[in-house]
């Protein structure tokens, strides 16, 4: 090769560079026109601490968070208390949302990022409302279709294409893929709801007598006992471990207001507990693999405290003290579980079917010896 043609060819190797270069640069400036600088908050402005009301409507349903009396609910599920540590982290995560990459789009790409609005059906996000006590909207967030990580054949969501106000003009890609941020009242609920401890009684009545039973306890330490047991009726221990902590690790899926038609009918579960609190279970007929249960709740506290024989002068003062706090617990507790009794839980058919056994599936063989007359 003679120096000319070195020449050429370097000229060559120069444009092809500089004309790829360009073409990604303007590939980069793409992304990043339309006013939302990389790196920036998503929601630089958001006033948190005014936010009352969480509005998310997609093509599917819809879904309205109510702050009321300084705590959240759900108004599709008549105002049931909700997931308050739920909210608080998708609150604190909106007000530090980053851009990650941003682009100017025309009304016709839309669709494809799936950024129409929830009316559209077809390739509609998913429009979040942030709005004040007065229902004044703070901010609102159009979410689309999650941005895809890949590694070979493998591929993961790592983000989510968003638009910020309404009729914005530019989308961008947040680093986080909201997978809660759905218009599911029955994921957004407090599932905590009651707490059956230290059983001391538990019967079950199901609409077959036979069926029915009926276990006590002279103590938290004493094995339980079959009432009125037959006597050729004896308690296996094994059989009976799983009725004995009734809804003691419970949730539920779903909640409905209690009325006059959807009160559950059927089995019911009462249980008395050594700290004087009883439990009534209505339980109906199990559907799409739930029972619908509704718990009333009463209570009996001690009003005042027993001295042990031994006690000592000397302990009085702190023994009254611990006294008055453990009733003073026992009275929060009975006022927040009371407020259940005004629902209908649906609970999972495995929590509930495993307290709700028929009477001869808590029984053992008995010896042959103690079902003869005496001395034969």
């Amino acid at each position: 090769m003679n120096r000319k043609q070195f020449i050429i060819l370097l000229v060559l190797v120069v444009v092809v560079g500089g004309a790829g270069l360009l073409v990604r640069q303007r590939g980069q400036t793409s992304w990043q026109s339309g006013g939302q600088a990389i790196g920036q908050k998503l929601l630089p402005n958001l006033a948190v601490n005014d936010i009352a009301q969480i509005n998310i409507k997609s093509a599917t349903g819809e879904l309205n968070l109510a702050k009321r009396d300084n705590f959240w609910r759900v108004r599709e599920r008549a105002d049931y208390p909700a997931n308050f540590a739920e909210i608080s982290g998708l609150l604190l995560k909106f007000s530090e949302l980053k851009i990650a990459q941003s682009q100017e789009v025309g009304a016709s790409q839309l669709g494809r990022f799936e950024l129409l609005p929830p009316t559209a059906g077809a390739n509609a996000g998913t429009l979040v409302a942030l709005k004040d006590q007065a229902g004044k909207a703070l901010a609102t967030l159009l979410l689309g279709k999650k941005h895809q990580s890949k590694s070979g054949d493998q591929s993961w969501p790592d983000g989510r294409f968003v638009m910020t106000g309404m009729g914005a003009k530019s989308l961008a890609v947040i680093s986080d893929p909201l997978d809660n941020v759905q218009a599911k009242p029955e994921s957004w609920l407090n599932k905590d709801f009651l707490s059956i401890e230290s059983p001391r009684s538990i019967a079950v009545q199901f609409a077959q007598a036979t069926n029915s039973w009926k276990l006590t306890r002279a103590s938290e330490t004493n094995d339980w006992q079959l009432a009125d047991a037959k006597a050729d009726e004896k308690l296996d221990s094994a059989k009976i471990s799983s009725v004995t902590s009734p809804f003691s690790a419970a949730s539920f899926s779903d909640v409905s207001a209690l009325t006059a038609s959807n009160a559950p009918n059927g089995t019911t579960l009462t249980v008395e507990t050594f700290d004087g609190f009883t439990y009534v279970a209505k339980i109906g007929a199990s559907e799409n693999g739930n029972y619908p249960v509704n718990f009333a709740v009463r209570a009996k506290l001690a009003v005042e405290r027993i001295a042990a024989k031994d006690e000592k002068p000397a302990d009085k003062a702190t023994l009254d003290q611990e006294f008055k706090d453990r009733q003073a617990k026992l009275n929060e507790k009975f006022a927040r579980e009371k407020l259940c009794e005004s629902w209908v839980y649906f609970l999972p058919a495995g929590s509930v079917d495993s307290g709700i056994k028929p009477k001869n599936e808590l029984l053992g063989e008995v010896a042959k010896e103690t079902l003869s007359p005496a001395g034969k």
